[in-house]
């Protein structure tokens, strides 16, 4: 195109659409637009582009740990698991014990994210989630107290804001575990609103440890849910700063701002605790009123004023893409090889309950989504350890692997039953129980993440076009604003209509012409192609739907959260696809692999289904329909033959059964429930060909009053089986009642150490 065309175009087309652009787009708020800036844009812009680069993907290294990093794991982490026991730490003393707590700080487990020449031990973010999930599955209140430190707390603020002498004076202290950290976010009257929060600071002069005139702030805040608030000796503090008398600049209200704050200063309460559901770690209120601190305890000192919900926002994937998916992932392990040892040991009807196919549906959804938990942890973590900020994908991890951790324990209480639901040592799942609704509250609750950010940030942010355009109306030069609108705007038209051509040949042809990576598995070149398939459907539909509904899309928040649920779901099935490569392509794990990729694009068909059916334009809502599904609606779950296979692995001893249930504490005491479990499941298995052998002589055994062992006696006696085979029937029935044996206590709840 020619100069003049270029005029052409600029005066009688982009600039009217500008004008009418800068109407109807609402206005963003400072939060908001800080949100957007925040992180980085990763595969979650190759999904909005309806084109990923598979080859991007795949080329990513396995996350894997450093050989200093696995000296840890099979040193510290299995000694600090050794040492925890968690009906004791929960029931009985509510706290860890004190040389539990010495223990982690003399260890360095406050310290994964802090540079080695401050004293810290400047782990990959993969060795602190496995740090994290290897702890969750002996003590979720262990694994919370390790957590916090290492996720957005005072330790990542300074590391990524502090000045210098912030930096050399307290990240050595939180290395050595001299100093207990916490961060004071919430607030009563703003929860998950952030940015609401009513807590204020006032800069202004006063008089500060014997100095007259010292330049700083008064703070006034009420605080809660903050963990290790009540044992904290440094307090991070969110608050809005504000500067009536313009000490530090020309603006009256600077906004959120972020200081480290001494618990022993002067004015600072710290109030008595919470009790979050059985989960005794650390976590409670903090208040302060007419506070005064000088104006250097701000993180990164007076120059970061008013930039503390940029400074959250680039923190906050720590706790949603690296500790929460750890514990959710735990979760899912310990319930996959916890619960699958279960049903291949407990009997009813003489059968095992894992071949009963009712328990066989419960036992594929733990091991089939366990296996989408660790494939897109694994994944997240690939990505910040090279570099990434990936705000959006941490805020799918955070809910989806928490909403996933939520569905797998369920379904291992309902094959636990009475096991499940009577606490005790022997108890395995209970806490885990107890613990969901913490996960999906913390780090922004999970309704809200689905409904307003996943979406609604990442629409916005991970686009390949709109935030151009957003980015162009805001610039003060009008004529470079023009030409960078210009740009976006045709660029995003030949986007959409290049998609939209896509977008139908691809339904049309069952995406059969769509090509894939040469080294991709010849068994998942399928999954690859509807990856394709869905993501160009994803990038018509989010197109559609801002053109016609644009800013009102953002209040339609059940709208916003499909279309979330389709982003999600295709980062999910990208992480299988990769995390099936890395894992070595193994043939015993494909029965995983497709229950999960089946899975989850039978999820995101249910979410287009539910989008397309409440989309408030019908015309276009039929039109969109035709276009994606033009055969009609052919993703199926995952069929009872396929949830057999997955569910068979899980009651076997196996290879791939090792792999999924990998990083799972067994404690060395062998009368440990998880450990009496594996037990039993060897021993059962290697009786099951002897018991057959006696199963007709079972049936013809008459005498009711008789037991076990008298059975065996006369089929010995028989004939029917020798010395050694009743001496295996006799340790499997032994590790079978040992395993089914539940906690029994006192009248007065008081632990019976003789049961």
């Amino acid at each position: 195109m020619n100069n003049k065309n270029d005029n052409w175009r600029l005066k009688w087309f982009s600039a009217p659409l500008m004008k009418l652009f800068r109407k109807v787009t609402p206005r963003m708020s400072r939060t908001e637009q800080e949100a957007l800036e925040a992180g980085s844009v990763w595969w979650d812009g190759e999904l909005f582009s309806g084109k990923p680069k598979w080859k991007k993907l795949l080329s990513l290294p396995k996350p894997s740990l450093s050989k200093e990093e696995k000296a840890f794991m099979d040193g510290p982490v299995t000694t600090l698991c050794n040492m925890l026991d968690d009906w004791q730490i929960t029931h009985e003393d509510k706290d860890l014990p004190e040389n539990v707590w010495q223990y982690i700080k003399d260890n360095g487990f406050f310290s994964m994210i802090i540079p080695k020449h401050y004293g810290g031990k400047e782990f990959s973010a993969y060795a602190h989630s496995q740090v994290v999930m290897k702890i969750s599955t002996r003590s979720i209140s262990t694994a919370v107290t390790v957590m916090v430190p290492n996720s957005l707390g005072p330790g990542k603020l300074l590391m990524e804001y502090g000045t210098e002498e912030q930096k050399d004076y307290y990240l050595p202290r939180l290395a050595k575990g001299e100093e207990i950290p916490c961060f004071a976010l919430t607030s009563p009257k703003a929860g998950s609103d952030a940015g609401a929060i009513p807590d204020f600071g006032i800069v202004c002069k006063d008089k500060f440890e014997g100095k007259k005139d010292v330049l700083g702030i008064r703070l006034t805040w009420d605080k809660r849910y903050i963990t290790l608030g009540p044992v904290a000796t440094l307090l991070g503090l969110a608050f809005k700063l504000y500067d009536p008398d313009k000490l530090i600049g020309d603006k009256e209200e600077l906004g959120i701002t972020l200081a480290l704050i001494p618990t022993n200063t002067k004015g600072v309460n710290i109030g008595n605790r919470h009790f979050p559901l059985n989960m005794v770690f650390m976590n409670g209120p903090n208040s302060g009123k007419d506070v005064f601190i000088p104006m250097d305890w701000i993180i990164g000192g007076v120059d970061q004023a008013g930039q503390g919900w940029r400074m959250l926002m680039e923190c906050l994937s720590d706790g949603r893409a690296i500790s929460l998916p750890a514990l959710s992932t735990g979760a899912g392990k310990l319930a996959s090889l916890s619960v699958g040892a279960y049903s291949r040991v407990r009997q009813q009807f003489k059968m095992p309950i894992g071949k009963f196919e009712g328990v066989e549906e419960a036992l594929a959804r733990i091991g089939g989504l366990t296996y989408i938990m660790d494939a897109s942890r694994s994944l997240t973590l690939a990505a910040l350890d090279n570099g990434e900020k990936p705000s959006v994908i941490s805020a799918v991890v955070k809910y989806h692997l928490t909403e996933s951790m939520r569905k797998v324990v369920n379904d291992a209480m309902d094959v636990l039953g009475g096991a499940g639901i009577c606490l005790g040592p022997k108890n395995i799942m209970g806490r885990a129980y107890q613990a969901i609704p913490i996960s999906i509250t913390v780090e922004g609750a999970n309704i809200l993440t689905r409904s307003m950010i996943i979406f609604g940030q990442g629409a916005i942010r991970s686009h390949p076009y709109i935030y151009k355009e957003l980015e162009s109306l805001s610039e003060h030069d009008e004529n470079e604003a023009l030409e960078q609108f210009d740009r976006a705007l045709f660029g995003h038209m030949r986007f959409f209509i290049s998609n939209t051509i896509r977008c139908f040949l691809y339904g049309l042809t069952n995406a059969w012409f769509i090509r894939t990576p040469a080294r991709v598995n010849s068994k998942t070149k399928r999954y690859y192609k509807q990856a394709t398939r869905m993501s160009a459907a994803f990038a018509l539909v989010t197109d559609i739907s801002l053109m016609i509904l644009g800013g009102s899309l953002k209040r339609k928040e059940k709208l916003s959260a499909r279309l979330g649920d389709i982003l999600s779901h295709l980062y999910l099935l990208s992480a299988v696809l990769k995390h099936y490569q890395d894992q070595g392509e193994y043939e015993s794990d494909q029965p995983f692999v497709d229950w999960a990729c089946q899975y989850n694009l039978q999820r995101i068909q249910t979410a287009f289904n539910g989008f397309l059916h409440n989309f408030p334009n019908r015309p276009v809502a039929m039109l969109l329909r035709w276009v994606i599904f033009p055969w009609g609606r052919r993703y199926a779950p995952p069929d009872d033959q396929l949830g057999h296979k997955v569910a068979k692995l899980l009651i076997n001893p196996s290879e791939m059964r090792n792999r999924l249930t990998e990083g799972v504490f067994i404690p060395e005491d062998d009368n440990e429930a998880i450990t009496l479990l594996e037990s039993a499941l060897r021993k059962v298995v290697d009786a099951e060909a002897v018991e057959k052998k006696i199963r007709s002589f079972q049936k013809s055994f008459r005498p009711g009053y008789a037991d076990y062992n008298a059975m065996l006696q006369a089929a010995l006696e028989e004939g029917v089986i020798d010395k050694d085979e009743e001496s295996i029937l006799q340790q499997a029935n032994e590790a079978r009642n040992k395993v089914i044996a539940v906690d029994d206590f006192t009248f007065d709840l008081k632990r019976n150490k003789n049961g």
